[in-house]
């Protein structure tokens, strides 16, 4: 293999690693300070992005997790002051339940939310604007090779 190529993705596996790790801490510190974990973030999250209802079992699977996991997720999110979410019964399978974000659920993404950004907005603000482009360039670049040629497979 060639030594460029062996050097670069040895390079490039070690700035991706910190950068997950740094999200992940940064996140986590973003997150306590509004009272939630990571794993109830996502929760809110996909329901947001669900327009605010959706099947436990779905937000279970979407996040690889168990239903009786999502299950304590979302009863800890239920007993918050307020409550960030409610259970209720699908509405045309009695036997599947709803998880639904109550306003103060999504009052709180929003915060999340709001709060992250800014984040990156900040560090955006320390790039010239022909390094944001090369950088969102590059990086969608990646993510468009990445999907086509290794594509995940959901049943892993």
């Amino acid at each position: 293999m060639d030594n460029d190529v062996e050097r670069d993705t040895l390079r490039f596996w070690s700035l991706l690693f910190e950068i997950v790790l740094d999200g992940e801490k940064r996140l986590a510190a973003h997150l306590a300070a509004h009272g939630l974990t990571p794993p109830q973030f996502y929760v809110l999250k996909t329901l947001a992005e669900r327009g605010g209802r959706c099947p436990i079992g779905q937000i279970a699977r979407a996040h690889h997790l168990t239903n009786a996991t999502m299950s304590g997720l979302v009863k800890r999110l239920e007993a918050m002051d307020p409550p960030l979410v409610t259970r209720e019964p699908h509405a045309e399978d009695r036997r599947s339940v709803e998880v639904v974000l109550t306003p103060a659920g999504q009052a709180r993404f929003l915060a999340v939310q709001a709060d992250l950004l800014s984040q990156v907005r900040q560090v955006f603000t320390l790039l010239s604007p022909e390094e944001r482009a090369d950088l969102l360039h590059y990086l969608a670049s990646y993510v468009r090779v990445i999907a086509e040629q290794f594509p995940v497979n959901p049943s892993q």
